[in-house]
């Protein structure tokens, strides 16, 4: 092992932190013959755990060893996988290059740990490349992470199997090798996952949040960071003498990475999964939202947009839903608040060469008066000398139609503000620039009882199933079977109940009425 990586060339850069690289590191020192075999044994513990942390994290199970290969080569981001993504083909030497990568990539994945064992009397290798996972929830792995790379997986292990085939069939490989036919394999494998999914955490992932990373007076330029990191810490990360320094609870392990210099980002892994038609009502609206996201997606002109309206009517919804929608079509999402406004630029500018469509999603967006983050927006929206790049565009929410608060000093005439009128369009100029606005009113009495039957009749259909199917589904779908279901009532019975709850709980909504239903269920 330690003998082939130092001869990748286009996945050279595994990270000094890499599994792979420590590994060799032990196998290196085990061949030397001059190591002390329990620091050698925890040595390889330390890095079995890691490996164990990356599986719970993404979901892994069987061969955990062949998943850990295959996640390097999904998430590496090089020249090569790079230009794959962008490029319908990749011709020219870089292929060849590539494919002595991939040769050696197969001798990874093949790469058989029993002398250690037998040597060291451990068997950690054993059990990791014959692993039993404990069954898990979705939502405490990544689970679009993990199918994709299990298939990954699982694909190159059939590649493997040419390496029996040359063994029972040596006549058959008489003009190429199977060393040579699986490095080919696996490099068509690999260009084709980069065509459809993309390479890194971007092409594996929908959405995202970021953090600023801040570095210390003691940061120089050459040092690396560390991604195992809480990324609700990634604000507090300083740097003495290169080295990564977090306060304690802050380190695990983490899926953080670097999207550009200074920002972290966080694959969201745990989403909701409401796709558009499931915000009852509001269809003019979905509509406009879907035309110029489609637009957006096509490579056609498209504007950011605006969602505006009464709180509880299901405009962050509707934003979110379009990651479901359009996942497979190249959308990705990353989220922004308010105070992370000046990160807007380097964020674009990290991004802008990417082959997906980027929605930067702004939620609950307003500015009081002494607020001066919103001038980072209007010049990266329209008005800095850069051109927005065709690959972004930025989608917010607000329940302030203009965005930022306006006074009535704004429009006295007694104002003492010689040029109020230029005050007032400095507020109203933000707003401005988004080219689609959206309205998002609270439902009247009619459509918000109708809002309350619907989510009630998808409840008992749910219910209903799971009464069919296995004891288990309803712990699946969230629902409690021992209980009394307080959804068997008529709906005269349950529109009295609607109407009372709007009273207490802001009004009648979308939200209040999913409340409701869920208090009852």
């Amino acid at each position: 092992m330690y003998r082939e990586l130092p001869k990748l060339m286009m996945y050279r850069e595994l990270g000094k932190d890499s599994i792979i690289v420590h590994l060799s590191e032990i196998i290196r020192d085990f061949d030397g013959g001059d190591y002390d075999k329990d620091e050698l044994i925890s040595r390889i513990y330390a890095e079995i755990h890691r490996l164990l942390e990356i599986a719970t994290d993404y979901g892994f199970d069987k061969n955990l060893w062949h998943d850990y290969i295959a996640y390097v080569l999904v998430t590496n981001e090089n020249p090569f996988s790079l230009t794959a993504e962008r490029a319908a083909t990749v011709e020219g030497s870089v292929n060849g290059f590539a494919k002595e990568d991939m040769r050696i990539f197969m001798h990874l994945f093949n790469y058989d740990f029993q002398k250690l064992e037998r040597t060291l009397g451990i068997d950690c290798f054993s059990t990791v490349t014959d692993y039993k996972s404990v069954h898990k929830r979705h939502q405490m792995y990544n689970r679009s992470v993990s199918r994709k790379v299990r298939d990954v997986s699982d694909s190159i292990a059939a590649i493997s199997l040419v390496y029996e085939e040359e063994q029972k069939f040596p006549e058959n490989f008489k003009t190429k090798s199977a060393d040579d036919t699986a490095a080919e394999m696996l490099l068509d494998l690999v260009k084709e996952f980069y065509k459809a999914y993309g390479v890194g955490m971007l092409g594996l992932n929908a959405a995202f949040r970021i953090a600023e990373v801040v570095p210390s007076a003691g940061f120089s330029a050459g040092a690396g960071v560390d991604s195992n990191v809480d990324s609700n810490r990634m604000g507090t990360i300083s740097y003495s003498n290169n080295i990564l320094e977090t306060p304690s609870y802050a380190v695990r392990k983490s899926i953080d990475f670097q999207i550009g210099r200074g920002i972290s980002c966080t694959p969201i892994k745990n989403t909701n999964k409401l796709m558009l038609d499931d915000l009852i009502g509001y269809d003019i609206q979905k509509t406009r939202l879907r035309e110029n996201t489609e637009s957006f997606l096509a490579g056609k002109p498209a504007n950011n947009v605006l969602l505006f309206g009464d709180a509880g009517t299901g405009k962050s919804t509707s934003i979110k839903a379009l990651i479901n929608e359009y996942y497979d079509d190249g959308l990705r999402m990353i989220e922004l608040y308010k105070h992370q406004m000046k990160l807007l630029a380097p964020l674009i500018s990290s991004i802008k060469n990417r082959n997906y469509r980027f929605i930067i999603y702004m939620d609950d967006l307003s500015f009081e008066e002494n607020e001066t983050e919103y001038k980072y927006l209007k010049a990266v929206i329209e008005g800095g000398l850069e051109t927005r790049p065709d690959n972004v565009l930025i989608y917010a929410t607000s329940n302030r139609r203009n965005l930022i608060r306006e006074t009535w000093n704004d429009t006295n005439d007694v104002e003492l503000d010689k040029h109020r009128s230029d005050t007032l369009q400095e507020k109203l100029s933000l707003v401005s620039r988004f080219g689609v606005t959206i309205p998002y009113m609270r439902p009247d009495k009619k459509d918000y009882e109708e809002i309350v039957k619907q989510l009630a009749e998808r409840v008992r259909a749910k219910q209903s199933a799971a009464e069919k199917g296995s004891n288990g589904l309803l712990t699946d779908l969230g629902l409690d079977g021992s209980a009394e279901n307080k959804l068997n009532i008529t709906d005269e019975e349950l529109l009295a109940l609607a109407n009372k709850w709007s009273v207490s709980h802001g009004g009648m909504s979308g939200r209040a009425a999913q409340q409701l239903i869920d208090s009852l269920s």
